[in-house]
């Protein structure tokens, strides 16, 4: 994680970026002054712990679109460094070329060899630019598909770790078929003949999200979204400006706990106080045990019981009412207005 003095804060996390400063003023002070202040700044980082508990305990759906963009939050590979062991990463689509947004390969469970496939954003700028952002083309769809089928191949269970704004919008990507790319992915995913375990761990938007979130079991992080499109973009549909994304974020219902009522993701995943980005050993290790477990329950299924749930699951989704049809008055020479001409 990053060290303390390369940290970046958010602004509803203005309080806890006061104190650190104030621990650093403490520290040269102490190494000028040659005192010992060691008490004042356990005190002061204990005031840390309480300050970040005390804020994610709060926290508005804008805040937590926010908190899952936050530039230190652990992406795809590095749940992969902290969770798996000997993973070898597999590239290309064998058709166009390989996409850096989309990483995957086989990697070790404890012990259970899994296809883990994620979206990358980049940890700096450079990288940023070579991931596209986190935006997969259609190669990076096609890529992980093959994934997938490789998996099913050798019968491994399939992990997939969801963190992008969207598929990549293109002229490029939609004249090779994002559309099309990641409607297969949707048809196979509902086919695959083995486990598929979903985790959005930052944001989840749109088909970007669908591409690969078609599992028996989805999770959520704490402070992810999902949603079918990312509150600015909502906020400048409908009233023309990105001022209203508060608002739109509100509307939308894209935090875990709306999720989870509206019965589209089976489980949230607690992350370290103040967010993942605190601490990523603990964000992974909350993670792992879920996983572990839901592959042990889904590797007991035969099958095809697996994808006859998997299907059901995704084909209930969702609430409707229906307006009652508007009773017929029984014509009469009365009611007849055909009579009156």
């Amino acid at each position: 994680m990053p060290q303390d003095k390369n940290r970046q804060f958010l602004d509803f996390e203005k309080p806890i970026r006061d104190l650190f400063e104030d621990i650093e003023k403490l520290k040269a002070s102490a190494e000028k002054n040659k005192v010992d202040l060691t008490d004042s700044i356990r005190k002061l980082e204990q005031q840390i712990v309480e300050k970040r508990r005390e804020i994610t305990s709060q926290l508005t759906p804008w805040q937590k679109v926010q908190l899952s963009r936050h530039p230190d939050r652990p992406y795809t590979k590095k749940y992969i460094e902290k969770m798996f062991t000997d993973f070898v990463e597999l590239f290309g689509d064998r058709n166009v070329r390989d996409d850096k947004a989309m990483v995957g390969g086989f990697a070790s469970l404890d012990g259970q060899t899994v296809m883990v496939i994620g979206q990358q954003k980049g940890s700096n700028t450079k990288m940023r630019q070579l991931r596209n952002f986190g935006m997969a083309n259609p190669e990076g769809y096609r890529k992980a598909l093959r994934l997938m089928k490789l998996a099913e191949k050798f019968n491994k269970p399939v992990v997939t770790l969801i963190d992008t704004p969207g598929a990549y919008p293109g002229l490029e990507a939609e004249e090779r078929g994002q559309g099309e790319a990641i409607a297969r992915n949707i048809y196979e995913m509902m086919r695959l003949k083995v486990p598929v375990v979903c985790v959005i761990i930052g944001e989840g938007a749109s088909g970007g999200a669908l591409g690969i979130g078609i599992g028996d079991r989805v999770f959520m992080l704490e402070n992810s979204w999902y949603t079918v499109i990312s509150p600015e973009n909502c906020s400048s549909i409908l009233w023309r400006s990105w001022e209203q994304k508060e608002k739109a974020a509100e509307q939308l219902k894209l935090t875990p706990d709306n999720m989870y009522s509206f019965g589209l993701i089976d489980k949230i995943i607690p992350e370290p106080s103040g967010g993942a980005h605190w601490n990523y050993d603990e964000a992974a290790g909350n993670l792992k045990p879920h996983l572990k477990e839901a592959i042990r329950e889904l590797l007991a299924m035969d099958p095809q019981t697996r994808i006859e749930k998997r299907i059901e699951k995704f084909s209930v989704m969702g609430f409707w009412d229906e307006m009652p049809e508007p009773k017929q008055e029984p014509v009469t020479q009365e009611n007849d207005q055909s009579n009156q001409y």
